[in-house]
C-alpha cells in the first residue's frame, strides 16, 4: 500500500511539473495570454485528479478496515455507488466550467486543453518509466 502512496505522490508532483514546464514553454514560445490557459486547463485536470484520488483512498480505507467479509463487500458495493455519483457529479461540474469558461472566450481554447492535458502526460510519463524499468533493468 505504501508504493501504491508513493506512485500516486510521485504522479501529482510529476503533474505539476509538467505544468510549469507548459507554462513556461507556452509563456516563451506563443504568448502570456495562451500560458494562463495552460494554468486553468491545468489546475483543473490536477484538482480533478486529486479529488478522484483522494475519494478513492476514502473507499479503499471504509472497506479495508471493517474485519468481517460480509461487511467488507456491503462497505465496498455502497462506497462503489457513492464513488460513481461523486464521479459524474465532478463531471458534470467540470462541463459546466469549461462550457462558461469556453463561451466567455476568457481564455485560450487551445492552451486549455493543452493545460487539461496534464494529468494525461504525467500518467504517459510514469508509464515510460515502468516500461523502461521492465525492461532494461531486468522484470521485476
Amino acid at each position: 500500500m505504501t508504493e501504491d502512496l508513493l506512485t500516486l505522490q510521485k504522479m501529482r508532483i510529476i503533474s505539476w511539473i509538467c505544468l510549469a514546464v507548459l507554462i513556461a514553454g507556452s509563456a516563451v514560445l506563443v504568448s502570456v495570454e495562451f500560458a494562463v490557459a495552460v494554468v486553468v486547463g491545468g489546475l483543473i485536470s490536477i484538482g480533478s485528479f486529486w479529488v478522484s484520488q483522494t475519494e478513492v483512498m476514502r473507499v479503499i480505507h471504509s472497506v479495508t478496515s471493517l474485519p468481517a467479509l460480509e461487511d467488507r463487500q456491503a462497505q465496498a458495493k455502497q462506497g462503489q455507488k457513492g464513488y460513481l455519483v461523486k464521479f459524474w457529479g465532478r463531471l458534470v461540474i467540470i462541463g459546466v466550467v469549461l462550457l462558461v469558461i469556453i463561451k466567455s472566450q476568457a481564455v485560450n481554447i487551445f492552451g486549455l486543453i493543452l493545460g487539461l492535458s496534464t494529468v494525461v502526460l504525467a500518467i504517459t510519463f510514469i508509464s515510460l518509466n515502468v516500461a523502461r524499468h521492465y525492461f532494461f533493468r531486468g522484470r521485476r
